[in-house]
């Protein structure tokens, strides 16, 4: 539906319901919808303001400590080919990882989370990636 289509059916439905209302609530004379003003009261006279209430107090929040946050499966890859400075295959970089904590993995096969997470950021971010493909299956540090 266009933006001129939509406008129209919107201005139908707007006056559509103006008009059901209008039908439904019977006209309000203006006098009747004004207050009455107290009969002491003088128009030079302006009211007194409306009480403001008192602020609340807030409850005193104790700031947390950021939490540390864990090195990702595509991160601790980067790291460890860094280390490595020879090509390696997404599961031996993911066993290397998992070896020396930086990452752990609850899935079944994280070597192809992390094999396809590297494709990813090759194919988005070009020379630009942290890793680069050598051969079917292996990758080195992008220098």
């Amino acid at each position: 539906m266009s933006k001129q289509a939509k406008k129209a059916t919107s201005k139908k439905a707007t006056a559509k319901r103006a008009k059901v209302h209008a039908e439904v609530l019977p006209a309000a004379e203006p006098a009747e919808l004004m207050p009455e003003a107290p009969a002491n009261a003088t128009a030079a006279e302006p009211a007194p303001p409306p009480q403001a209430k008192a602020p609340k107090a807030k409850k005193g929040k104790t700031l947390k400590a950021p939490k540390e946050r864990k090195m990702g499966g595509l991160t601790a890859c980067a790291q460890i080919l860094a280390e490595a400075k020879e090509p390696m295959s997404a599961k031996a970089m993911v066993e290397k990882a998992i070896e020396k904590g930086l990452w752990k993995s609850n899935g079944k096969t994280p070597d192809a989370t992390v094999y396809s997470a590297i494709i990813r950021e090759i194919a988005a971010k070009g020379k630009d990636a942290r890793f680069r493909k050598t051969a079917p299956g292996l990758f080195a540090a992008n220098a």
